[in-house]
């Protein structure tokens, strides 16, 4: 295994320039530093990148560190310091050499008084000096003898201004020597989540993604754990080929790290510890119920100072310095006081079925069906995230319920798992083992699918949701629709009638086909989805059926299907499960009013992120960015989008992952960035070809129409609308609907007006207008573009006054530009307002390609216009007076007289000032003047422009004025 060199200093950034500055002799705050940190943090790492800095700049380096078992030995750590320098002792004054020569055992004798040692130490340094710079590095000095820590310290308190450094490194909340040096501190804290995966990354870069995360976990940013945790795995458990122990095994290095502290406790308090390792919610009443009188609080004395354990205040619990601390505990317990201490937490919880259920499960010696419908009532509980009911538990601790919420899916997982192991009977075994791995799906724990779905597989009598949990895995990890769909089908017709499919089954069946409807684009997944639906209770398929509705069949029930969608977000409760609101979602998104739930859904996001349904917050990210691409929002979208594209990157969701490549491959389309809009869109389409994943094909298909689109492109634009929704056949489904603005557009400047209007009265017969106040929004503006001269003014302007037209500022400002195109076309000084606005709006959003155009067409109108990335000169007061005067058709002499300047002067004013506005001709300062969007008070201030009236001439109070 190759490691790149300094990998294992991620995240070291500062610390490293602390003692490149330690090494030029630019620091001033004393003779050295102390490194200050947990074990394992990573303070030795830094340790050797500082000698291999220092020999690299010329300076010598001796190093020693202090050894637990060498503590009662005098001058042990100045033995290994000055070893090296055995032979150079010879040039000190015979004093000094004889003294160093018996700590260095070159001579008989007892260990030399303390100041006597000092002082032959500091002539030895002071003899060192002249040839160079030097640095002496000390390790683990809670651990250095007494004897070389007084020399030690007397020496360094007596280098300062000299070429030598000092630098140290001890364990936090542990006192050595070098605490009364009042050396400055700087203390090494665990590496950040990013840090940390790199570590990890450049040490295992072949882990299974579910191993990596559980490795991440349970390091929590500690260097060494990062390191040292896989080596004690085999190949097959990093590969995700295993599974990974319920206890991960610690390498030597851990085990001298993590457990030798642990060994040392009293065993009233490895007692108390190992209950509360065992259950991390536990507060200090629970625990000493458990401890059944064998132990009180009094016993964490010793976990306390030896910076083991800290109590949490707000929760009453017991938290551990690290999470490893918790794992040498359990670990160093026997099998017999680990059944012992499960035995007894499920003894103190008995008011707590669910937790009840994990102890007894761990205490389980074989089958045991009640226990493990215990688990499963569990796992449903966790899974909902709130009491078995369903319900919130306001009456719980907030802490505790926020733990649990947490912990909701993945804890769901291992509980089924568990609960799996202890059936009695394979079909109840089979059945935990697919609602272990349909949720897995969910949860990221995409490795472990296969292994479940193969345990569950052997029961004589599978039940009829293995199937679903293995297309619910097909779809999320391979993305393949096509196979999706087939199996789907195929599977069906076996499938048990309502009476028999309990929930687990109704969320996955469903759920399962959803996912295939929605990216195949093809009514036979929809059908299929709606045979499926009649087999539940109506109430329990709600939410399905209002997604299908809103895709399948929006047009004619829209406002039913609006009024069910605020019914069902209000009804959600507070402790919302993920499958109960992302079907609202995409229906919301199908309507277009996921705006007015956006904040349920990040809830629920922020709810999930950790250790949760990370499926779903994936999903919901792909939601708000779409949202927030037809809301202008753009950049929120890019970094909702890039955001969900990591996660499902690194949890391997690769069919989501496609979709997210799609989203931004049209984003950047969007933006004006063809390269990069056409490289991402052939790759989405490579890859969503094959495996008919037609939703992401349609986005790819999109931004290639966008992008051609901006570079003046018709003939191709109309060719890639036309992919989506062909000419003439609009459909009132998702993405169809959204389409018909696009393919009416590329129609018209294509010169096929007929097809243009064909499909106009195509949407309107669909009734794709009814849908939303932006599909009504996109079919007026369609009819306006295919209208002839005599209807077209009228039915921009009644598409532009359209209720919330604003809201959605991409389509709107095609529609102004198209309408300023025709006003000017058709020479109606009207065209600029309608162009201005336009050029604001795509600029705003950030539509380069779009925002250049309307400039085009506002020169070709007499008015120039500045680029906002174009770095101008603003108008000076006295230009802006010239200007504003000039606008209202003063001469030059006219100005000058109510200004007190010469004619001449203005017109050296106005010459100056045209570029500044990026125009030619005094005609085109009113509106370049306009363009520039001053304040009110700056409004208020200048003369009032001449207005037109409806036929495009000065009105009467503005010529007479």
């Amino acid at each position: 295994m190759t490691v790149r060199p300094g990998a294992d200093l991620a995240g070291r950034t500062a610390e490293l320039e602390l003692i490149d500055s330690l090494l030029a002799g630019e620091y001033r705050a004393g003779p050295g530093v102390l490194l200050r940190g947990d074990p394992g943090v990573g303070k030795s790492a830094l340790l050797n990148a500082a000698a291999e800095r220092a020999a690299a700049v010329g300076r010598y380096v001796l190093r020693a560190s202090g050894v637990e078992c060498e503590a009662g030995v005098d001058f042990s750590a100045l033995h290994q310091l000055l070893h090296p320098l055995r032979k150079r002792a010879g040039r000190l004054a015979d004093h000094h050499r004889a003294v160093l020569d018996r700590i260095l055992g070159l001579a008989p004798g007892s260990s030399p008084e303390p100041l006597v040692a000092s002082t032959a130490l500091l002539a030895l340094l002071d003899d060192l000096a002249p040839d160079g710079p030097l640095l002496l590095i000390v390790d683990d000095v809670q651990w250095v003898d007494r004897a070389s820590a007084t020399a030690l310290g007397f020496a360094v308190r007596r280098i300062d201004g000299t070429p030598i450094v000092f630098l140290a490194a001890g364990r936090t909340g542990v006192d050595g020597f070098v605490h009364h040096i009042r050396l400055y501190e700087r203390t090494i804290e665990s590496l950040s989540e990013q840090s940390a995966a790199t570590v990890l990354d450049n040490r295992w870069p072949r882990l299974a993604p579910g191993v990596r995360r559980r490795l991440l976990a349970e390091a929590a940013g500690n260097p060494l754990a990062l390191v040292e945790l896989p080596t004690a795995l085999t190949d097959r458990q990093r590969l995700g080929q295993d599974p990974l122990p319920a206890l991960l095994p610690f390498s030597g290095r851990l085990e001298d790290t993590f457990a030798a502290s642990v060994e040392r406790l009293p065993a009233p308090t490895r007692k108390l510890l190992l209950l509360a390792a065992l259950d991390a919610d536990a507060d200090l009443t629970t625990l000493q119920t458990a401890a059944q009188g064998s132990a009180d609080g009094e016993d964490l004395g010793p976990a306390w100072q030896a910076n083991l354990v800290h109590d949490d205040t707000a929760t009453g619990r017991l938290s551990f310095r690290h999470p490893l601390i918790r794992a040498a505990i359990v670990r160093a317990a026997l099998p017999s006081e680990r059944w012992a201490a499960h035995q007894a937490m499920a003894a103190a919880l008995a008011d707590e079925p669910e937790r009840r259920a994990w102890h007894l499960a761990e205490a389980a010696t074989g089958p045991d069906e009640a226990v493990a419908r215990a688990l499963d009532e569990a796992a449903l509980s966790a899974w909902r995230r709130g009491n078995p009911s369903g319900a919130a538990d306001q009456a719980s601790d907030e802490a505790a319920v926020s733990d649990r919420r947490r912990a909701g899916a993945a804890a769901a997982v291992t509980a089924l798992m568990r609960a799996g192991g202890l059936s009695p009977h394979p079909a109840d075994r089979s059945r935990r083992l697919v609602e272990a791995a349909y949720l897995a799906t969910t949860t990221g724990q995409l490795d472990q699918v296969n292994r479940l779905l193969a345990d569950a597989g052997q029961a004589p009598d599978s039940p009829s949701g293995l199937v679903f949990a293995a297309t619910a895995r097909l779809l999320a990890h391979q993305g393949d629709v096509n196979a999706a769909h087939q199996l789907l089908t195929q599977a069906f017709d076996h499938l048990a009638d309502a009476a028999e499919t309990n929930s687990w089954d109704h969320n996955g069946i469903l759920s399962a086909l959803g996912l295939v409807s929605l990216y195949a684009l093809r009514p036979e997944p929809w059908e299929l989805l709606h045979t499926a639906m009649a087999r539940f209770a109506p109430e329990a398929v709600a939410s399905f059926r209002l997604c299908y509705d809103a895709y399948v069949n929006p047009a004619r029930t829209s406002d039913s299907i609006r009024e069910r969608l605020a019914d069902g977000f209000a009804a959600l409760p507070t402790d919302t499960a993920p499958w109960q609101i992302m079907p609202l979602a995409y229906a919301a998104f199908a309507m277009d009013a996921l705006s007015d739930y956006r904040y349920l859904v990040r809830r629920m996001m922020e709810r999930e992120r950790d250790g949760g349904a990370i499926q779903m917050v994936i999903s919901g990210l792909m939601l708000l960015s779409h949202d927030s691409y037809a809301r202008g929002e753009w950049d929120e979208a890019d970094n909702l989008a890039r955001e969900g594209l990591e996660l499902a990157s690194a949890y391997g969701y690769h069919l989501l992952e496609g979709h997210l490549r799609a989203i931004l491959a049209k984003g950047a389309a969007l933006r004006g960035n063809m390269d990069l809009a056409r490289t991402r869109s052939e790759e989405t389409t490579a890859w969503a070809a094959p495996r008919g994943i037609a939703m992401s094909q349609w986005y790819a298909w999109s931004a290639r129409r966008l992008a051609a689109m901006g570079q003046g492109d018709y003939e191709e634009a109309y060719v890639q609308a036309s992919r989506v929704t062909p000419p003439g056949t609009p459909s009132p489904g998702v993405p169809g609907r959204w389409m018909v603005l696009d393919l009416v557009e590329a129609a018209v400047r294509t010169g096929r007006i007929d097809q243009a209007r064909a499909h106009v009265v195509a949407a309107q017969r669909a009734g794709i207008h009814d849908i939303s106040p932006r599909t009504a929004l996109i079919t007026a503006g369609a009819a306006a573009l295919a209208a002839n001269d005599d209807d077209a003014g009228a039915l921009f302007e009644a598409a532009l006054s359209l209720p919330e037209a604003a809201r959605w500022p991409w389509e709107h400002a095609r529609i102004q530009l198209a309408y300023g195109q025709w006003l000017r076309r058709t020479r109606s000084p009207r065209a600029r307002p309608h162009l201005h606005s336009a050029l604001e709006t795509f600029d705003r959003i950030g539509a380069k390609a779009m925002a250049e155009w309307a400039r085009n067409e506002l020169r070709a109108s007499g008015v120039g216009t500045i680029r906002p990335d174009t770095p101008t000169s603003t108008l000076t007061a006295q230009e802006r007076q010239i200007a504003e005067l000039a606008a209202t058709g003063l001469s030059n002499k006219q100005i000058g007289e109510r200004l007190f300047l010469s004619h001449r002067t203005v017109g050296s004013h106005l010459h100056r000032l045209f570029p500044k506005l990026g125009i030619t001709s005094r005609a085109a300062l009113r509106s370049a003047l306009e363009a520039m969007a001053p304040d009110e008070h700056d409004r208020a201030a200048r003369p009032a422009f001449p207005t037109e009236g409806h036929d495009g001439q000065p009105s009467r109070s503005a010529t007479h004025a």
